[in-house]
C-alpha cells in the first residue's frame, strides 16, 4: 500500500502542531494524503484560547498553496485545547472520549526545545509530557502507528550514535523525584550539554520498554533547516537555531562566533524532514500490522544528511557569504564580518572588542540623545543563544542511518517523488542560496525590487568596515610608538 493510501480516510493526531515542524507536518498531510480529520493539539497562550491560536496558523503563509488547492481543507482541521504536561493532556471528556474512538495515527513533536531551559519545565514538557500523551494513545480504539519525535543528538556524549536505545543515568522517574526534593538538582545532566537533550534521552528510554505495546517508532532529526521547496522554497518558521546565526550573520551583529570550521555539520530541510517522518509512519503501520512486532523493542530511525551527503561548517558558511555578495541585505548594520575560533578564550576576548565595546559605544549616543539603550541588552542574549549551541558548533558525530536507508529503498518511485527524502547528490551550493534569499523574505521581509538599494549600502559599509580596520591599526600603531619612545 502507497503511503497516501496508508492515511486515506485516516485519523490523525499532532501534538507540537504550531511549531515548526508541526506546521509542516500537517500542511503535508493536508495536501498529499486524503486524510479524514487531522486533531491538533493546541493551548490557550497570554490570554489568546487555542481556537484562536489555531486559526492564527492556519492563515499563515506556509498554507497559501494548500489554501489555493484546497480552499476548504480547514474543515478537516479539529482542534484539541489542551497542554501535554497536564494528566490527560488537559483536555475535555468530549474530546478525549472523540480521541479514543477516532484516531488511526499519533504523531507525538510537542515538546520546549530551549537549550537553556530549566530541568523542572523540560521534565515536564518532555518527559511527562510524552509519558501522558503515551498513556493516552494506549486508550485509542483503533491506533494503527504512533511516532514520537526525538532527536539526533540525544545521546550526543557519544561520538558514535547508533540507531539503538542507550542507557540513561537515571530513570524519569528517579529524576521526578528529585525534582520534587530539589528543583535544582544541578549535577544531574552529567556530560550532557542542556536540558532538552537530556530530557529526549530520558523519554526515549520510556519508549523503549514499550510498556502498553503500541505501534510506534522514535525519529530522530539532526539540524533542521528551512525548506528546501515545498511549500516554498526557503520556508522556515522563525529565527531560531541555524537560521538564528546567518541571519546575525548576514546582518553583521554576530562578528565572533565559537566555531570548529573543519568540523562535519548535519542539516536536513524541514520538507524533507517532514516527508520522512510521514514515511517513517507508514512504516510502522506496515510493521505491526501482523503482531509480531508487538513484543519487539521500538524501532529507531536516524535523520541525518551526513552519510550521503557530508557537509562541513566551513563550506556551508562560505555559500552563505557567497550569496550575501550577491543579495546583502539592506537592513545590515554593517559589513559582514566574523571570526570563528574553537577557543572559547579567544572568543571570548574577541566578542569583548567587536561586540561589547562598540555596543557600549551606541547606547551611550542613545542616552546622550535621549533614547533608549539596549545594544548591550542585545548582544548579551545574543551571545547566550550562542553560548547554548557551542556544543553542536565545535563538535562532530558519526550518525548511524541504517533503518532510514533501508526505509528508503523501500518506497515506490512513486511515493520517493511525493515524499522525497533522500540525499543522494543534494546541492549545499543551492540550498544554503535558498536560505539566504528565504530569511531575506520571510525574516527581514525584503524583497528583490531592493536589491539595488542594499547592492549601494553594502558597498559604502565595505568602505566604512576597512576604513575601521584601518584606523585601529593607526591608532595602536601611534600607542605602541609612543610607549616605545
Amino acid at each position: 500500500m502507497s503511503i497516501a493510501d496508508t492515511f486515506r480516510n485516516g485519523t490523525v493526531f499532532v501534538t507540537g502542531s504550531t511549531g515548526f515542524l508541526g506546521k509542516i507536518l500537517t500542511e503535508k498531510l493536508l495536501r498529499s494524503c486524503d486524510v479524514k480529520c487531522i486533531a491538533i493539539l493546541v493551548r490557550g497562550k497570554y490570554g489568546v484560547p487555542a481556537s484562536q491560536r489555531a486559526a492564527d496558523t492556519l492563515k499563515q503563509s506556509i498554507f497559501d498553496r494548500l489554501r489555493f488547492e484546497n480552499p476548504n481543507f480547514v474543515t478537516k482541521i479539529k482542534t484539541i485545547d489542551g497542554h501535554i504536561d497536564k494528566q490527560s493532556l488537559g483536555i475535555s471528556t468530549e474530546d478525549c472520549d472523540w480521541l479514543i474512538k477516532n484516531v488511526n495515527f499519533v504523531f507525538h513533536s510537542a515538546a520546549t526545545v530551549k537549550f537553556n531551559e530549566t530541568i523542572d519545565i523540560a521534565t515536564k514538557l518532555n518527559i511527562q509530557g510524552t509519558e501522558n500523551v503515551l498513556e493516552l494513545a494506549a486508550k485509542m480504539n483503533y491506533l494503527k502507528g504512533f511516532v514520537y519525535v526525538s532527536t539526533a543528538y540525544s545521546n550526543c556524549p557519544r561520538s558514535e550514535i547508533k540507531e539503538v536505545f542507550y542507557d540513561v543515568p537515571i530513570s524519569a522517574k528517579e529524576l521526578k523525584k528529585l525534582i520534587e526534593i530539589d528543583g535544582k538538582t544541578r549535577n544531574v545532566l552529567e556530560d550532557w550539554p542542556n536540558t532538552y537533550t537530556f530530557t529526549k534521552a530520558l523519554a526515549e528510554n520510556i519508549i523503549s520498554t514499550n510498556e502498553n505495546q503500541l505501534p510506534i517508532s522514535v525519529f530522530r532529526p539532526s539540524i533542521i533547516g528551512c525548506a528546501q521547496s515545498e511549500p516554498e522554497p526557503g520556508w522556515m518558521n522563525s529565527m531560531q537555531g541555524l537560521v538564528y546565526i546567518v541571519n546575525s550573520i548576514m546582518l553583521g551583529l554576530l562578528r565572533a562566533i565559537p566555531m570548529s570550521m573543519d568540523k562535519k555539520t548535519d542539516i536536513v530541510p524541514i520538507d524533507y524532514t517532514a516527508n520522512a517522518l510521514i514515511s517513517v509512519m507508514w512504516d510502522t503501520v506496515n510493521r505491526y500490522q501482523d503482531g509480531s512486532e508487538k513484543n519487539k523493542k521500538p524501532k529507531i530511525y536516524s535523520y541525518v544528511s551526513g552519510f550521503d551527503s557530508p557537509v562541513h561548517w566551513g563550506t556551508f558558511l562560505n555559500y552563505v557569504y557567497e550569496t550575501y555578495y550577491q543579495a546583502p541585505p539592506l537592513q545590515s548594520v554593517w559589513y559582514i564580518f566574523c571570526i570563528y575560533s574553537a577557543n572559547s578564550w579567544f572568543i571570548n576576548f574577541m566578542r569583548l572588542l567587536l561586540h561589547r565595546i562598540p555596543a557600549a559605544f551606541v547606547d551611550l549616543s542613545s542616552i546622550i540623545r535621549g533614547k533608549n539603550s539596549k545594544m548591550l541588552k542585545m548582544y548579551k542574549k545574543q551571545d547566550g543563544i550562542i553560548d547554548s549551541i557551542e556544543w553542536m558548533l565545535k563538535n562532530e558525530w558519526k550518525f548511524d542511518n541504517s533503518n532510514t536507508r533501508k526505509l528508503w529503498a523501500q518506497l515506490s518511485q512513486e511515493d520517493r517523488k511525493t515524499f522525497w527524502f533522500g540525499f543522494e547528490d543534494f546541492d549545499w551550493k543551492s540550498y544554503t542560496q535558498t536560505m539566504v534569499y528565504g530569511i531575506r523574505k520571510i525574516i527581514l521581509h525584503e524583497d528583490l525590487h531592493n536589491m539595488t538599494r542594499a547592492l549601494s549600502k553594502n558597498r559604502k559599509l565595505f568602505w566604512l568596515h576597512h576604513f575601521s580596520i584601518f584606523l585601529i591599526i593607526y591608532i595602536v600603531f601611534q600607542l605602541c610608538w609612543t610607549f616605545v619612545m
